[in-house]
């Protein structure tokens, strides 16, 4: 089972004993999980110390290490040197990957993102959805009249209500948002990585500073995901990150999407998409396996399923 450990007690120290990832506090063990079962770690926690035997472990298994700010924005991570057998051959072919086909992938993400806003708009009774998913048939390649963004300006005031304005520096719901993207960007990290692809390489998300472009890139269709979970545990009475929230939002890793012909969890999904990524950039195919998102009772009790340690 591929978990998200998030370590967000103070003080805490980290080891590696066979094959286990040992918590401490004090000298005394509170807990320990099997470093296979390892898809990311986070660390939000004052004062966490680490073996160097953790990162080496961890980069073994292609699981990154993120440190995460007070605002649960990750501000640091780890990823291994060494990735696919062919990482070689990946990496020089998606530089030289030429532009009118990035512009046509980056079409293809855009548009699965918008069609999974709407669907969740729609599974919630919210009518404004038709119109949103309309908006996903009218984007060109390369996005150039950016509709992610009009979409964005519709989708978020329908979800969260009309005084609700996405700000990552913000609490709240904001949080909750960033600690789940942050989960969902570890794991999509972690698929690029062992597809042998390089996460800055991006496609739409292009900036200079940006160390994760194509982490960003191909964790859009799936963002919707997090949201879901948001606003489910919004509805419950949770506005922060709490212990509860981080457990739901851990568990989209596991949470189930559906593909054509199966449904598959989330991290074998984000798997897929990376390596169908890799053969476009190698082999010029210009389809992306993108799965969809499963809303409403069912993606919520998978969630319930999976867990944080």
């Amino acid at each position: 089972m591929e978990r998200i450990v998030d370590i967000s007690q103070d003080n805490q120290h980290l080891s590696v004993y066979r094959g286990f990832l040992v918590v401490e506090r004090d000298g005394n063990e509170v807990g320990r999980v099997a470093l296979d079962d390892i898809a990311a770690l986070l660390v939000h926690a004052h004062g966490t110390t680490y073996s160097n035997s953790v990162l080496v472990e961890l980069a073994a298994r292609n699981a990154p290490l993120v440190a995460c700010g007070a605002n649960h924005f990750p501000v640091a991570w780890s990823l291994p040197i060494q990735g696919h057998h062919a990482q070689g051959g990946r990496l020089r072919a998606q530089w030289n990957a030429p532009r009118p086909l990035l512009k046509r992938l980056w079409r293809d993400i855009v548009a699965a993102k918008i069609r999974a806003q709407a669907s969740l708009l729609l599974s919630r009774g919210e009518r404004g959805g038709e119109g949103i998913r309309a908006m996903s048939q009218r984007i060109r390649s390369g996005d150039p009249e950016n509709v992610e963004a009009q979409a964005a300006r519709r989708y978020w005031p329908l979800l969260f209500g009309e005084s609700f304005r996405r700000d990552r520096s913000a609490g709240g719901i904001n949080a909750m948002l960033n600690y789940g993207y942050t989960v969902l960007r570890a794991a999509t990290a972690r698929a690029i990585v062992g597809a042998g692809l390089h996460p800055t390489i991006g496609l739409g998300h292009a900036g200079r500073g940006n160390a994760f472009a194509l982490v960003d890139d191909l964790m859009e269709p799936y963002r919707p995901v997090v949201d879901a979970l948001v606003i489910s545990q919004h509805e419950e009475g949770e506005d922060e990150v709490s212990r509860t929230v981080k457990e739901k939002l851990a568990g989209i890793v596991s949470t189930d999407v559906r593909f054509p012909d199966s449904i598959s969890p989330m991290h074998i999904a984000l798997d897929r998409l990376a390596l169908s990524l890799a053969n476009a950039f190698e082999h010029g195919e210009q389809k992306l396996d993108i799965a969809r998102p499963i809303f409403g009772p069912r993606q919520l009790e998978l969630a319930d399923s999976a867990g944080v340690t």
